[in-house]
């Protein structure tokens, strides 16, 4: 059976879950929100190589996507939290397995 943009139905879910994962950055903002909320600047600094601009696309797209929240508190300046939510939090054993995949990957390539 054909659904979507003419893709067989039990890849369909696979595509969707690339979708909302897609790119270099996604997954390392969700493994780096796992242990507890960020603020903006504390996500600069754990993902490393990111620009302010594409962190603060992939944010956008994160709550979107509802991966992730964000809170706005009342005080001067505003301080603006970013946390995982629980459909997030439902990725942490797929972000697990890719860590130690990449652990061993690296030791065979790198030998490290």
């Amino acid at each position: 059976m054909l659904t979507r943009e003419g893709c067989p139905k039990n890849v369909l879910a696979i595509k969707d879950a690339l979708e909302a994962l897609e790119g270099k950055w996604k997954l390392l903002i969700l493994f780096s929100l796992a242990s507890e909320p960020k603020r903006f600047k504390q996500l600069t600094k754990e993902v490393y190589g990111i620009t302010d601009k594409t962190l603060s696309k992939e944010l956008k797209s994160l709550e979107a996507n509802k991966l992730i929240t964000r809170a706005v508190f009342d005080s001067f300046p505003p301080t603006v939290e970013y946390s995982i939510t629980a459909h997030g939090k439902s990725l942490e054993r797929l972000m697990d397995e890719l860590h130690r995949w990449g652990l061993l990957h690296r030791k065979k390539i790198f030998g490290k």
